[in-house]
């Protein structure tokens, strides 16, 4: 049974209602290097999304994120580039982790988000990522 395109790269959630995901949309129609993306925050306080584009580098970028969160590491993805950009911080200022979107360049807004992921969060995440280079990864180079 096929499911579908994997779509969710990053899924930062807990019980309480607090996530931040990074949603593949498909390939971009304007740019054959790029796949469509958002990044969607959702807490019973705020909501937002906002559009940005994942290449290659950045995905490999993500994945040498995980290895520095895995050993301790809090990281910041996509902070040199244009647009939007996460930071993880595994010890925020409420005694949890925190994902923490930040839109300089666009909306100059910041929102920080409390989460407490399952302990298996990263493996996950490697997973998720591996799943979408498989798939999309192919689909960019032809």
């Amino acid at each position: 049974m096929d499911d579908g395109p994997p779509t969710q790269l990053i899924r930062l959630a807990d019980d309480e209602g607090n996530s931040v995901t990074v949603d593949v949309l498909g390939l971009d129609p304007r740019w054959r290097a790029g796949l469509r993306a958002e990044i969607v925050v959702r807490t019973p306080f705020v909501s937002g999304r906002i559009g940005l584009a994942l290449t290659v580098s950045r995905l490999t970028d993500w994945g040498d994120a995980l290895d520095r969160l895995d050993a301790g590491t809090d990281v910041a993805w996509m902070e040199m580039e244009r647009g939007p950009y996460l930071f993880v911080q595994l010890d925020g200022e409420r005694g949890c982790p925190e994902a923490v979107v930040e839109d300089e360049s666009g909306s100059m807004v910041t929102v920080r988000v409390p989460v407490v992921p399952p302990d298996d969060w990263i493996a996950d995440h490697r997973r998720r990522l591996r799943r979408i280079v498989d798939h999309w990864v192919p689909r960019l180079e032809d």
